[in-house]
């Protein structure tokens, strides 16, 4: 006989919270107990009541999982890129779920060294990441950070590629990465405040020291700043980068010498932001001085850093973002994105060339890829488009010739790209503006109107979600959906205003631009509400939360990944992991105009008795960005509010934290279970 599981309810138990005299009356703030059982009884019941919900799927779900591991090659290997005498490669091996890393030395027909084989590092564990692998410049020490748990506190640690032994120097609660001084013997390395997991502290280790003997060498008081640090390039200098959303501060000091003391590079000003790379005598610097919104490129005399010394190499654009620079020996890369589209420029530095390489689209990615060997003429980049798999390719930057290193492959004897097409189309927005997407589907997949479609966005930080080739992706598309990509504001795909016009206090550009997307597809007859669905995770969770509370009729159904749904009570809660740093974005609510702003959108303050779509919500017990009892909580109120029997699922990974499942093949199982929801909702079984 069957079991039937009731639909969970959790406690009400009411919490009055007040800000600017205004009450807001929590009901489940007490789901933020991780450790107590009652709050674990909770999530376990709605995992519980989604596995019965969904037990006709299964099968489905299992058949998805398979065919999505299938296109995938299981004994891949990078393309080896080479540093300081070594070829470095990471493979994977059949059946296994984790990278093998290994080198070797100056010749790829040299013997085998291995360096780390997750498979044999992870078997104990529910969960398992390796970050951070930096070797030290004489070649005979590797350090790296290890997470067992899924919340980004990484314990750092140091093996020897002589014996193979692993130090007795364990170091926790670090970010995972790490430096080498150029003696061979002093690692710079960053810890986090244990609560707020902010990167705040940098320490100097000496090998054989205990972590107790450890020097700190810089502390970041201010909570809004986080902080790091790397190597140049060019080896010679260790920098220490302060870093918030507006604000940029960095200290340097000889790598030779690590025991003297970091200066500061150019002290920190509100709103300067910039970035920077060694190249001879001189620094290189991307930066917004001068009103440079879309960035210039500036340089200064090593000992002469302070901006009053800055002078233009490449000046500001308005139309034309520089996002990044590449520096070699005898060549400038510069990234830049015009029109929301990727662009690579060369240029020598004696100013005898200067040239993009040749993109032909409107739906693709590229960006430059892994250049650690300074020396050389040989520029490595990645391409791919939403109809056309990645490549690796190395592009000689003297003879502009390319050698295509490497084509992903997709092992499925379907597939044919030639079956599919892509277009790029613009929306127009509430106030005028013009809002693009990117689209793929099969080409006799009809735009009649009664096509599924899954829009995706994200629209927050700046960052910008390109066109990109999944072969996950397949398994909609062959079942005729239709992907879009919303290139909504709050990113930078239209440079840096783009980001500017959707933060602070005019965030809710974002969502309605992703809702006035919406509506132009289905006018357009690419989809219908009843055949539409969208999906954003984390900040994109938090825009998925706001467009059902505005506009839940255009929807069928909606995917909430790890969503930040809370905003004013985790923005007002300075304890809890990334919330000072996020003032620059969201606004800081303890100011009486931001908290009545973000209030108004809030989608946790801003349920309404109203119609919701169906809805599936992901978290992971362990998030360190986006704390799982923001979902928990939106779920459990929304069920009191829904006014429908439409389907709302909270599934909770009781082993993971933000980023999902760890291992090549698990975070598959994850993408199954979103598809078999949306395939689902449209009536498709196989």
């Amino acid at each position: 006989m069957k079991t039937t599981i009731k639909v969970p309810v959790a406690r009400q138990i009411p919490k009055e919270l007040e800000k600017h005299n205004d009450v807001r009356t929590d009901n489940y703030f007490w789901l933020n107990q991780r450790d107590d059982q009652n709050v674990l009884d909770y999530l376990s019941a709605e995992n519980d009541y989604y596995n019965q919900e969904t037990a006709h799927t299964k099968d489905f779900e299992m058949q998805l999982f398979e065919e999505m591991k299938a296109r995938i090659k299981e004994d891949d290997t990078s393309v080896p890129y080479k540093y300081n005498g070594y070829w470095y490669i990471v493979r994977y091996e059949k059946g296994k779920d984790y990278p093998v890393y290994i080198r070797k030395k100056e010749h790829l027909d040299a013997e085998e060294e291995l360096l780390f084989d997750c498979n044999e590092m992870a078997k104990d564990y529910g969960y398992f990441k390796l970050v951070g692998l930096s070797v030290s410049p004489d070649n005979t020490m590797i350090a790296f950070g290890i997470d067992t748990v899924g919340r980004r506190q990484y314990k750092l640690q140091i093996k020897s590629l002589i014996t193979n032994e692993i130090f007795s120097d364990v170091i926790e609660n670090t970010s995972g990465s790490s430096t080498w001084a150029n003696d061979n013997c002093t690692l710079f390395y960053t810890k986090k405040d244990a609560q707020t997991l902010r990167a705040n502290t940098i320490y100097k280790h000496k090998i054989g020291d205990s972590e107790n003997e450890d020097v700190i060498v810089f502390t970041e008081d201010d909570d809004t700043f986080g902080v790091a640090i790397y190597k140049s390039k060019s080896r010679k200098y260790l920098i220490i980068a302060c870093y918030s959303t507006l604000t940029n501060e960095y200290h340097i000091l000889n790598a030779d010498t690590p025991d003297d003391e970091f200066r500061v590079f150019q002290r920190r000003i509100r709103g300067l932001e910039y970035s920077i790379s060694h190249f001879e005598n001189h620094f290189y610097i991307v930066t917004n001085k001068d009103n440079a919104t879309n960035f210039k490129l500036m340089k200064t005399p090593e000992n002469a850093t302070k901006i009053a010394n800055w002078v233009d190499v490449l000046e500001h654009r308005s139309d034309v973002l520089i996002e990044d620079i590449d520096i070699f020996r005898d060549y400038l890369v510069i990234s830049e994105r015009t029109n929301g589209l990727n662009q690579i420029r060369i240029k020598r530095w004696d100013d005898t060339e200067d040239y993009y390489l040749p993109f032909d689209n409107e739906t693709y990615t590229a960006n430059v890829g892994t250049n650690v060997d300074f020396d050389t003429e040989i520029l490595r980049y990645a391409y791919n488009s939403l109809t056309n798999p990645s490549s690796v390719i190395d592009f000689n930057m003297r003879t502009k010739t390319k050698d295509i290193k490497k084509e992903q492959e997709v092992l499925d004897p379907k597939f044919d790209k030639n079956n599919y097409t892509s277009e790029r189309i613009w929306a127009t927005a509430q106030d005028g503006t013009k809002i693009p997407m990117s689209i793929v589907r099969r080409k006799d997949t009809k735009t009649d109107g009664n096509a599924p479609l899954l829009q995706y966005a994200y629209g927050s930080y700046g960052s910008t979600i390109d066109p990109y080739f999944s072969t996950i992706r397949l398994s909609l598309l062959d079942r005729g959906f239709i992907y879009v990509i919303a290139h909504v504001r709050g990113g930078e795909y239209l440079g840096r205003n783009w980001y500017e016009d959707g933060k602070l206090l005019k965030k809710k550009n974002t969502f309605t631009d992703f809702i006035d997307c919406s509506k132009h597809l289905i006018e357009n007859g690419y989809t219908s509400p009843s055949h539409l669905y969208a999906m954003g995770g984390s900040a994109g969770g938090l825009l998925m939360g706001v467009i059902i509370n505005e506009a839940p009729e255009l929807y069928n159904g909606v995917i909430a990944a790890v969503p930040f749904v809370d905003v004013v009570t985790t923005m007002l809660d300075d304890t809890i992991p990334l919330t000072t740093g996020e003032y620059d974005e969201w606004g800081n609510p303890n100011n009486k105009d931001y908290y009545d702003y973000i209030k108004s959108y809030s989608p946790y303050d801003n349920l309404k008795k109203q119609i919701y779509p169906n809805l599936l919500v992901t978290t992971g017990l362990h998030d360190s960005q986006v704390q799982y009892w923001e979902p928990a909580k939106w779920v459990s109120k929304l069920r009191t509010y829904k006014q429908d029997t439409n389907k709302l699922f909270l599934v909770t990974n009781m082993e993971a934290g933000h980023g999902g499942a760890s291992g090549r093949f698990e975070a598959l199982k994850e993408d199954a279970q979103e598809y078999a929801f949306l395939l689902d909702l449209e009536g498709i079984t196989s």
